[in-house]
């Protein structure tokens, strides 16, 4: 097997959740480009439609399904989708993700649960069901969880994000417990840690700390929309096939000092 072999998705169907805009339509378009049949998932018809034809304008092959995760019933019919439209699922990524801002002693409970059941608990579902559905009996898959360096250490006083930061490290020991369990059956899971990319979700976190976050990056910007893809084809494709368990930051070396 060559090296372009090794990164080549022609034939793959890949469900990405989260994918109608930012860096969930950013990771949707490269795994199209490099031959994926694209499902993509969010909850506003319209974001979703503007994607595809952003993608069917590359010459993407994508379909999409409209669909709040938090909902009952929505993974079922995600999966029903997917697997309707394909036969079978090769690729998740589980990007779908919310935050929410506020000093820990008044956090509303509201806001705790809103960010769990998306960020964590989701994600589980998502993977379970496909798992099972697809990947087990097929002896492969591959499924890249987005959690985020807020996973690597604790919420400040400045960011007060205690429920963002709490989920995303369960989320990096779900990777870990997930390639453990289904690496028996040909299952790679993995998660790449974003560090700050502005985007809707972080707007108005940069606009507060952006100074200090750019100050104490190595490399010294925010992420930008190439940045995710060759960590995610990587995660995505034969050239992991080694690689379980795993999780990769994406964030000019802050996460390193």
């Amino acid at each position: 097997m060559t090296v372009r072999d090794l990164f080549n998705l022609d034939g793959k169907v890949a469900l990405v959740t989260g994918g109608s805009r930012g860096l969930g339509l950013q990771m949707a378009e490269a795994l199209g480009e490099m031959g994926a049949r694209v499902v993509l998932n969010a909850r506003k018809a319209d974001e979703l439609e503007a994607a595809h034809e952003h993608l069917r304008a590359k010459g993407i092959e994508a379909q999409t399904v409209v669909g709040d995760l938090q909902k009952p019933g929505t993974i079922a019919a995600l999966v029903d989708a997917a697997l309707a439209a394909h036969d079978h699922i090769d690729i998740l990524v589980n990007n779908a993700g919310a935050t929410w801002g506020a000093p820990a002693e008044d956090y509303p409970d509201e806001a705790w649960h809103k960010v769990m059941n998306l960020n964590v608990n989701a994600p589980f579902f998502l993977a379970r069901e496909v798992a099972k559905r697809s990947m087990i009996a097929r002896r492969s898959g591959k499924i890249i969880n987005i959690a985020s360096v807020a996973g690597l250490k604790g919420a400040s006083r400045a960011m007060q994000t205690v429920a963002y930061n709490t989920s995303k490290a369960a989320m990096i020991n779900l990777t870990r417990s997930l390639g453990g369990e289904w690496g028996p059956y040909g299952i790679n899971v993995n998660a790449i840690c974003p560090g700050f990319f502005p985007s809707k979700m972080s707007a108005g976190l940069l606009d507060q700390i952006g100074e200090t976050v750019l100050q104490r990056t190595p490399l010294g910007r925010y992420g930008g929309d190439e940045d995710l893809k060759g960590a995610l084809i990587y995660f995505a494709s034969e050239a992991s096939r080694h690689v379980t368990g795993q999780y990769l930051a994406i964030d000019g070396g802050a996460s390193a000092i």
